[in-house]
């Protein structure tokens, strides 16, 4: 296939009242559709939300096949036992029995990621054990819990605590009362903590890491998924999300996300309206009170992607660190800096960023910003995104950063070493022209159509070598008799 004609996949989000997708163990799965050059071209198909590889879940469905009785139950009997061995009820009754055992027999195993009843201790020989774990322990589950690392399933980075604790001192300056934590499970942990010591705050926690139903209750805590709005406990969680939401009114909540950065920013902008859609149903009919507040926690070069879907955010200039990512961290300088922002609906004159971290205020665009972010007279704005000082070019009329140079070829700034030959081709994925493929947000799903186009080419290869060799075959055959023939 030619440059110019490569094929990659997109999102199709469906509307209300269409046929419900089928699922696979991790709920409700999204429907793609094969591009070329921004143009929808053949058949639609179903893939996993949370996951980016085939490998790590394997479920394919044309939108328009039609499946059997016997491969949908085949299907629901391995969604089923895919499920955790124990219920969330049951999590919860067994931590209470946890808790009521000597220090001396609490344990852990750190192989199967679960807390031990002394019953159970003859189903783990061999594996690594830790003993005495204390109720302090108990109240961090994110350090006793070991993290999930898959970059390319659902990785599972945690707040630092200069940045846990930055968020907490932020929301309490806001004045909320209560926080729906999505994928934030360390900022739950502080909230609850500082919850103990009199702080009358509450938090939901929501995430699709089940491990943390056996620390915290049903009111507490939602098995989740926010790539698919999908609650695996049904009903039942999903009322307990929404009175939360909608509790004095909706008044006094504000909601901290944190997704996995390889994840598609229209599934969780759909799930995150989803949620501001579930706390506006507190509201009357004549009220016209404010969206629910949101800070979304992701890398700056999506910016332009949050904004298509929600375009009265704005990005801060803090800079979000983590301590289980070697790259993520605070302190660090030129593009060695932590690349993690928080996107927010708030107003950004009322957000202070703390000036012992560099932060400065800038009395021109009545916010604060990193200290390297100058201002610029041209622009009338702190253009810089990534921390560095960016300087502007009067040809590209915009601020750049500070390693690009102005190509006359392009007539466009871009890094030196870049090849002038792409310039204009834009993202062969989604049809932008304001990024490449191999930076689209859709290019994890890409893979998917790949893949699956490899199988179904290699498929058609085996099936015509083998119509090869049946003909070859017949003809030697025929060639035998007629010689016998002969004699």
């Amino acid at each position: 296939m030619e440059e110019g004609a490569r094929a990659g996949v997109a999102l199709v989000l469906k509307g209300e009242g269409t046929v419900p997708a089928p699922h696979c163990p991790h709920g409700p799965t999204l429907l793609f559709a094969k591009m070329v050059q921004g143009k929808e071209e053949g058949r639609r198909f179903y893939a996993c939300s949370a996951c980016r590889e085939r490998k790590d879940c394997n479920f394919f469905q044309w939108e328009d096949e039609k499946v059997s009785e016997a491969r949908l139950l085949a299907r629901e009997e391995y969604n089923q036992s895919r499920q955790p061995t124990f219920s969330h009820a049951d999590n919860v009754e067994r931590y209470k029995a946890f808790l009521a055992l000597p220090l001396s027999k609490r344990t852990f195993c750190r192989e199967c990621q679960q807390l031990l009843l002394p019953l159970e201790w003859g189903r783990h020989p061999g594996h690594q054990v830790l003993s005495d774990i204390s109720v302090s322990q108990l109240k961090r589950p994110s350090q006793l819990l070991s993290p999930l690392e898959n970059k390319k399933t659902n990785a599972q980075y945690l707040f630092a605590d200069r940045s846990c604790q930055f968020l907490f001192d932020l929301i309490v300056a806001q004045g909320f009362k209560r926080v729906l934590c999505v994928g934030t499970p360390r900022l739950h942990e502080l909230i609850k903590f500082q919850a103990s010591c009199k702080q009358e705050m509450k938090s939901l926690l929501l995430d699709i890491d089940f491990r943390y139903s056996q620390f915290y209750t049903e009111e507490e805590f939602c098995h989740y998924n926010m790539f698919n709005h999908y609650f695996f406990a049904g009903e039942a969680a999903y009322e307990i999300c929404r009175k939360f939401l909608q509790q004095d009114k909706g008044e006094g909540v504000i909601m901290v996300a944190d997704p996995p950065f390889g994840g598609l920013v229209e599934a969780l902008a759909f799930s995150f309206k989803k949620l501001m859609e579930m706390r506006k149903q507190a509201e009357g009919p004549d009220d016209t009170s404010k969206e629910l507040p949101i800070l979304w926690i992701f890398p700056y070069f999506f910016e332009s992607r949050i904004l298509e879907f929600f375009p009265h955010f704005s990005m801060l200039d803090y800079q979000v660190d983590y301590d289980n990512h070697a790259l993520y961290k605070h302190g660090k300088t030129g593009r060695k800096q932590s690349p993690v922002r928080i996107f927010t609906n708030l107003s950004p004159r009322l957000i202070v960023l703390p000036t012992e971290e560099g932060y400065r205020f800038c009395s021109v665009c009545q916010r604060y910003v990193s200290l390297d972010n100058q201002h610029c007279e041209i622009c009338n704005s702190c253009t810089s995104k990534d921390g560095r000082r960016w300087r502007h070019c009067c040809l590209c009329k915009k601020c750049v950063k500070p390693t690009w140079v102005h190509c006359s070829t392009c007539d466009k700034c871009a890094l030196p070493s870049h090849s002038c030959k792409d310039t204009d081709t834009g993202c062969y994925i989604c049809g932008a022209a304001d990024h490449k493929r191999t930076t689209c947000p859709n290019l994890q799903v890409d893979r998917r159509g790949s893949q699956s186009g490899k199988k179904t080419k290699k498929k058609k290869k085996k099936k015509a070598r083998a119509n090869v060799a049946k003909r070859k075959g017949a003809k030697k055959t025929k060639t035998a008799r007629h010689t016998k023939n002969k004699k």
